[in-house]
């Protein structure tokens, strides 16, 4: 089992910067892949970046490249979205997830953090 805590929500302007924390504890070393994910309301939740945690290569979502890095530390199992020149269209619930394999369905989420963009 994994347990996972995502952080750093808020309330931001437009062109404004946040972190986003994802702390996962449990059986952590059976995690081949963690993701954020973000949904608005009425929307399905869409994809936005990810991290193979064994070979370290990153996926993004071409609505968020160039302004989202997704990165981690390996000694507190803490995985970061970092998020600059944000835009209102950025405002969603951000959820991070975790799967034990590189490809598939996401096995643990979060309970999300509210990100919220004003113009």
């Amino acid at each position: 089992q994994v347990h996972i805590v995502e952080s750093g929500g808020g309330l931001v302007q437009a062109g404004a910067s946040l972190r986003l924390s994802c702390a996962t504890s449990g059986h952590t070393s059976m995690i081949y892949t963690m993701g954020w994910f973000r949904q608005t309301p009425g929307k399905e939740r869409e994809f936005v970046a990810a991290m193979n945690l064994r070979a370290e290569n990153t996926y993004y979502a071409d609505s968020v490249k160039g302004r989202l890095t997704i990165s981690r530390d390996k000694v507190t199992n803490t995985v970061y979205l970092q998020m600059n020149s944000l835009k209102p269209e950025d405002t969603a619930v951000y959820y991070c997830a975790a799967r034990q394999s590189s490809l598939g369905v996401y096995d643990y989420w979060g309970q999300g953090t509210q990100v919220t963009v004003s113009s």
